[in-house]
């Protein structure tokens, strides 16, 4: 088995500034999308359209400014929703304290969608088309999210086998033992496999909803899949059914995924 390499969270100090990997990973998942969204403006229909409904790279830039918004809000009130309400009810000054940490990719993904229904409306657009747009350029953000969680030794994995060539000891977990190094695992799963797969899907023309569709079912069912080798929130555990939050959070996710492609598929190609 191997130990975690305690890796310097900081990449560069000069003076009192420091340059922490973790944001370096933002800048790289900021940089990976406006890459694929100008690539994306080749792929059918946004390279067809025409008009005051052709696509630039204009809008490109708008929309990862309004998805930041998004996943900065809506990953941190969904943290608090999700998984602490209570205490967050209590303490609701704390929602606004986001450099303590706590924040949820299904809250990221509501704040999202909230944003795309926002440069829909204002574009006169429709938002399917929007979301189409998005969904294939999304999934390099969260790998390199992952890299940044496995740099700063967190969201570290379940117990694994010490026999397994790649099981890895997280000291910070509290444990000498060995874990799954599940955040390795994400960022092969819901990160570059779930990019692959998308972004082949997506350069063919499709029906409105369906790539959005494809987005949704694919990342719930990898997620979900990735949370049995994941550890639970300590402060939450296993709920019910032995599934941890997130596995719970990507049940209406799949099914509302599943629900939008069969829409799909009655309309009009």
């Amino acid at each position: 088995m191997l130990m975690y390499p305690h890796i310097d969270p900081v990449a560069l100090q000069i003076g009192p500034v420091a340059i922490h990997w973790y944001g370096l990973t933002y800048l790289a998942a900021f940089g990976l999308f406006m890459w694929l969204g100008r690539r994306r403006l080749r792929h059918e229909p946004y390279a067809s359209l025409t008009g005051d409904q052709a696509w630039s790279r204009k809008d490109v830039e708008d929309i990862l400014f309004l998805g930041v918004l998004g996943v900065v809000i809506g990953g941190r009130l969904g943290y608090c929703l999700f998984y602490k309400p209570g205490y967050y009810l209590a303490h609701p000054l704390e929602i606004l304290y986001v450099w303590q940490g706590g924040m949820s990719f299904h809250g990221g993904l509501l704040g999202v969608i909230g944003s795309m229904l926002w440069f829909a409306h204002s574009r006169r657009r429709p938002w399917l088309q929007v979301a189409d747009f998005v969904a294939p350029c999304v999934p390099t953000g969260l790998a390199a999210g992952r890299i940044g969680n496995f740099i700063n030794g967190e969201l570290w994995g379940r117990f694994a086998p010490p026999d397994l060539p790649w099981a890895m000891v997280f000291p910070q977990s509290g444990s000498m033992l060995a874990r799954h190094p599940s955040q390795i695992y994400q960022f092969l799963l819901e990160g570059l496999l779930l990019f692959v797969l998308l972004w082949l899907y997506a350069r063919r023309p499709r029906r409105r909803g369906e790539v959005a569709a494809a987005f949704l079912v694919g990342y719930g069912v990898l997620r979900f899949t990735a949370e049995y080798f994941r550890e639970p929130d300590s402060f939450l555990g296993l709920l019910p059914l032995g599934m941890s939050m997130g596995q719970w959070l990507c049940v209406p996710m799949v099914l509302a995924g599943v629900g939008m492609w069969l829409w799909a598929q009655r309309q009009r190609a």
